[in-house]
């Protein structure tokens, strides 16, 4: 029996890889229409004036083109998903034309609810290990080789919730092997290995032993079932949400 949601909607792919896929294949067993895939700029030039007849769009694209498929759902008032990361030196002006003209838009680095909750459990963890400064702590990241950005937004953000917190760490860099850091910093390892969906280990360590909590997803389709989620969530609302708003609701409905 399908899981078929209160609203059939009509989705637009921009973005037609794998992720892409995997997001159609759970859309239309839930009921949903796709009724656009774009994966280049040929596709928009065909095509592209069909996004004017999506419910909503999601995104997986490249960082160099999700500012412009972001400010193109805005001109016809399309509310956007987007998992596309590396566009975030943008995001501040994104945000403010949302708000401005009143637009909408779900971002997050990770559409893994597991990812959400291990970030949760991590930003517990640092308040913990803040007041236990003889564990030095780093953090890694793995994915597949397509992934272009380095490091991942989820590890980003996994850092920037392990800063608000942890005193002794003022800031993070990517760790290329071949420099020394302060103390102060927090580093990050990328690893790039062929066929690995995303792993990522935050570990605080010791003279005497060592912490670690790993989130490991076994495919995308937890990436793409969150992103589908997203999608049905954010139809017919105004505003900027992210993973945050989603999981709020979840939670207070247990």
């Amino acid at each position: 029996m399908k899981n078929v949601s209160k609203k059939s909607l009509n989705i637009a792919l921009l973005g037609y890889g794998k992720m892409g896929k995997e997001i159609e294949h759970f859309a239309v067993e839930a009921g949903h229409q796709i009724v656009l895939t774009i994966d280049n700029e040929s596709d928009w030039e065909k095509k592209g004036n069909i996004l004017a007849k999506a419910d909503v769009a999601i995104d997986f694209s490249l960082p160099k083109t999700a500012v412009s498929n972001i400010e193109k759902c805005f001109a016809l008032n399309v509310p956007i998903v987007i998992g596309t990361t590396g566009w975030y030196a943008d995001f501040d002006r994104i945000s403010e034309l949302c708000k401005k003209n009143n637009k909408s838009l779900f971002y997050a680095t990770n559409f893994s609810l597991g990812v959400n909750i291990f970030s949760a459990i991590n930003k517990k963890l640092a308040e913990i290990m803040n007041r236990f400064p003889d564990y030095d702590l780093n953090l890694s990241e793995t994915h597949h080789t397509q992934k272009l950005d380095a490091p991942s937004g989820t590890a980003i953000s996994l850092a920037e919730g392990i800063l608000d917190s942890v005193e002794r760490k003022t800031e993070w860099k990517l760790d290329k092997g071949n420099q020394e850091f302060p103390s102060n910093v927090l580093l990050i390892k990328a690893y790039r290995i062929e066929n690995v969906p995303g792993t990522h280990e935050i570990t605080y360590l010791s003279d005497f032993d060592e912490i670690k909590i790993i989130h490991e997803a076994k495919s995308r389709k937890g990436f793409a079932k969150g992103a589908l989620l997203a999608a049905e969530w954010i139809y017919n609302k105004k505003g900027i949400f992210s993973m945050n708003d989603l999981l709020t609701l979840m939670l207070n409905k247990i």
